[in-house]
């Protein structure tokens, strides 16, 4: 939750810093948006910087599947380590 927060936070100060949005929380909101590819619409940017939606909607897809992994990985490494613990009783 961390990194997808950070990334999140990391895409709107950029948003803030090029003039796309005029608040923070708007900025944030659209991060959030574009980052989760939820995709809501209600907020958009403007025409020059349409592009960086998709792009963050891409980066943001490739971050949870790369967390999801991680995590999935994590979990079978500790299931293998359980499994060796119960073997090690048994004998």
């Amino acid at each position: 939750l961390g990194v997808i927060s950070a990334a999140v936070w990391i895409w709107a100060f950029a948003y803030l810093w090029l003039g796309a949005f005029a608040t923070l929380e708007e900025s944030v909101y659209f991060s959030m948006v574009m980052f989760t590819t939820l995709g809501l619409g209600d907020v958009l940017l403007p025409k020059d910087w349409r592009i960086l939606a998709g792009m963050e909607a891409a980066n943001g897809f490739l971050n949870f599947g790369l967390l999801s992994a991680l995590f999935i990985e994590a979990l079978r490494l500790v299931r293998l380590n359980q499994v060796k613990v119960s073997r090690r009783r048994e004998d």
